[in-house]
């Protein structure tokens, strides 16, 4: 009990010691560009089609972008480890993003938007993977799980406060969506000077001597670290597009107002509850916390399947943030601990290509089953694949 009690308590020396400035600096990064994110893109639906762009050709723009930042994730991870350049390519894949946001309010056609979000995605696919391996040379493996648990936290603070701020200017400006594209640009500039003067000092991770971005990337994948990206690509398949858990929320009775409402709340309570998660991660063992965030996912996906009145879903939504946060940090920091420290931004580039690329079937499974055999069986397809992957995983406890 005695020790349990200390798992449970997280000292503050240990938050305000534990996290080193360069981290407290990418996570204030990452909360202002979320932000400016999700000023922008929830409302780039409704633009479009002020602009007459068809259903399909929304589609197009989304998937086009998307798949993009997942083969750049790759792409990025490799040459930061073989240039060493780890923080300048981070930095410019920031910057790529907040010099495109803005221009959303000056276009015409829905091909321009199709460009300014292929560029916005591009950026995303440049920063990634070197992020989160200046995020892990910055970290002991002993914080590692608390760094990036609380990197996560202020991302979703930031995906958070974005849609309150767009939601506001649109109050004062009712469907102006150019002025609040225009505004977007505040809080991405504003990160890159925090970026800039807050990210130094960072000691660059090994360079690697790869020649492309899958040299090598069999022998990475031999050891611990495939195994672990197998059963992280298993559960991706399991982990359908959140819009779903909002339609099932309509499907009980939840008012379409307050689908953002629980959209928020669910981002605030993985805000809040995503640092205590990374800690507990690093205390209790990596592994073991995320075998328990995968479990948790089960169940919610179970209950969502039967749940049938608006407080089940409500409780429900609050379980998911608890998977979050049992999950953000542990699965970030297991790259780090499973693949060599000069193979780490490739490592990590590997893991977000494989989670990005997986989503679109995962959606696509997700969504046929739904039309053909209803919710609950989608949501149990979804519980039994995540299943699966606890109990792959735990065959890594003691591994070599």
């Amino acid at each position: 009990m005695q020790n349990f009690g200390r798992v449970r308590r997280m000292p503050a020396r240990i938050r305000k010691e534990a996290i080193p400035r360069s981290v407290v600096a990418l996570g204030a990064v990452s909360l202002m560009n979320d932000a400016s994110s999700e000023m922008v893109f929830p409302l780039l639906p409704l633009f479009l089609r002020s602009l007459g762009a068809p259903p399909a050709l929304i589609g197009l723009i989304e998937g086009l972008a998307e798949t993009t930042a997942s083969l750049l994730k790759l792409f990025s991870g490799w040459l930061a480890d073989r240039l060493g350049q780890h923080r300048l390519l981070a930095f410019w894949g920031y910057a790529l993003a907040a010099g495109t946001r803005p221009l959303l309010a000056f276009v015409s056609t829905p091909v321009q938007v199709l460009g300014l979000r292929f560029f916005d995605r591009v950026g995303k696919g440049l920063r990634t993977a070197p992020r989160d391996a200046l995020i892990a040379v910055s970290t002991t493996p002993e914080n590692r799980g608390l760094a990036f648990g609380f990197h996560r936290s202020m991302d979703n603070l930031g995906a958070s406060i974005g849609p309150a701020l767009a939601m506001l200017i649109l109050l004062f400006a009712p469907e102006n969506y150019r002025l609040v594209f225009a505004l977007a640009a505040v809080p991405a500039l504003l990160s890159l000077v925090v970026f800039w003067w807050g990210v130094r000092g960072v000691p660059s991770p090994s360079r690697s001597e790869a020649r492309h971005p899958l040299a090598g990337a069999r022998e990475l994948l031999k050891g611990r670290y495939g195994w672990y990206l197998g059963c992280v690509l298993v559960f991706t398949l399991a982990n359908s597009s959140d819009a779903f858990l909002l339609m099932r929320a309509q499907d009980v009775g939840a008012p379409v107002a307050m689908a953002p409402l629980l959209w928020m709340g669910l981002n605030l309570l993985r805000s809040a509850f995503g640092v205590y998660g990374g800690w507990l991660a690093d205390k209790r063992g990596r592994l073991w916390v995320l075998r328990w965030g995968w479990f948790c996912y089960a169940l919610v996906y179970t209950g969502f399947g039967f749940a049938s009145t608006l407080w089940q879903v409500v409780v429900l939504f609050g379980l998911y943030a608890v998977f979050y946060a049992l999950t953000e940090g542990a699965e970030r920091a297991l790259v780090a601990e499973f693949a060599p420290a000069e193979r780490r931004g490739q490592a990590y580039g590997l893991f977000h290509f494989v989670v990005g690329v997986a989503a679109l079937p995962a959606s696509v499974l997700f969504g046929w089953l739904w039309q053909t055999f209803g919710a609950p069986a989608a949501f149990l397809m979804g519980a039994g694949l995540a299943l699966a992957a606890m109990v792959g995983v735990s065959r890594l406890d003691g591994s070599p």
